[in-house]
């Protein structure tokens, strides 16, 4: 056997053992997913309305860190490694290239947390499964149906908090109070991704061939060798319309809040690993079986040549782009 494909067997026996498990049987993690669910319901921190805000920023300070350690000391891993033309000695490890110390990041972190926490206090959270009176007294209406002020109950459109003296902002959201299915959880997240992946596929290419968006996608390339902390290296336009991409695919299929939680980290990993820099034994597209994943390898790529490579996490429609591609030279 193949080591690469042994390494990987047990992580990857155990991750579709779950998934098949949670899709076939969701009766086994009932009373699991009941309990976190209730306790969850139960804590005012989890009604706030910037919880995912912050979901993103703890989950991001604290696997971002860890990658970057990994990074600095273990330059075999290191993929896309330059030349060091400046330097007349002889050295036993590359150059790392400029990396920032988190103190020094400060001016990044508030840029990064202001757009989202803006949009967290001034839109009404709209969650399948909660009624229109519910949602409707969560955004500071009144919850009945013929009063004035009417709302959209659609996920897809945006409704301003109602604001006034006594709600100036909105602090909180309605949430369902039925736990989802784990067959639910596991095939709404399968989904999520895979209507993300597609969007951004086709948004990336935008932002790389239409002069506008070329200008608002630059900052993300100006960069040396490619490293875990180029993650964030974005637009404020950009980081945006990322987060609203992610909120669309969530939204379009209607998913539990409880989706939405466990999306985030699966989220932020996959988005740290792919801008790593490092060819890591245990990455999601060995894990995966079919070489689906894209991985490190595939963006590093990317951002060397700035060009192909398109598809953030998976591959299939990189792979069909350069099909076609290659089928218009041949004609």
């Amino acid at each position: 056997m193949n080591i690469q494909r042994a390494d990987v067997l047990i992580p990857r026996t155990v991750i579709c053992t779950i998934m098949l498990t949670a899709i076939a049987t969701p009766s086994i993690y009932e009373r699991l997913i009941q309990n976190v669910y209730a306790f969850l319901l139960s804590s005012p921190f989890y009604r706030l309305s910037f919880v995912e805000t912050i979901e993103i920023f703890s989950l991001y300070a604290l696997l971002e860190p860890i990658y970057t350690y990994r990074f600095a000391h273990n330059p075999s891993l290191r993929i896309d490694v330059r030349p060091q033309v400046d330097d007349d000695k002889p050295s036993s490890a590359p150059k790392l290239p400029r990396l920032r110390r988190p103190t020094k990041r400060l001016l990044e972190i508030g840029k990064s947390i202001a757009p989202l926490l803006l949009l967290d206090l001034i839109l009404i959270k709209k969650y399948s499964g909660v009624s229109v009176p519910a949602i409707r007294q969560s955004g500071n209406y009144d919850p009945y149906l013929g009063s004035s002020g009417r709302i959209k109950a659609t996920f897809l459109a945006p409704t301003l908090h109602n604001f006034s003296w006594d709600s100036p902002l909105q602090l909180h959201r309605a949430l369902p109070q039925a736990a989802p299915s784990s067959r639910r959880l596991v095939l709404e997240l399968l989904v999520a991704f895979f209507l993300y992946d597609a969007l951004f596929f086709f948004i990336h290419i935008a932002f790389h061939k239409i002069p506008v968006l070329r200008r608002i996608h630059h900052p993300h390339h100006t960069h040396a060798e490619i490293n875990p902390q180029v993650t964030n290296q974005l637009s404020i336009v950009e980081r945006v319309s990322l987060i609203m991409m992610a909120n669309f695919a969530l939204n379009i299929i209607g998913s539990h809040v409880l989706t939405r939680t466990l999306f985030v980290p699966f989220f932020v990993y996959l988005l740290i690993e792919v801008h790593s820099g490092l060819d890591l034994p245990w990455g999601y597209d060995k894990i995966m079986p079919w070489r689906m994943g894209a991985g490190s390898r595939r963006h590093a790529v990317h951002h060397r040549v700035g060009e192909g490579s398109y598809q953030p996490f998976f591959c299939w429609w990189d792979d069909a782009l350069l099909w076609f591609e290659g089928k218009n030279k041949a004609v």
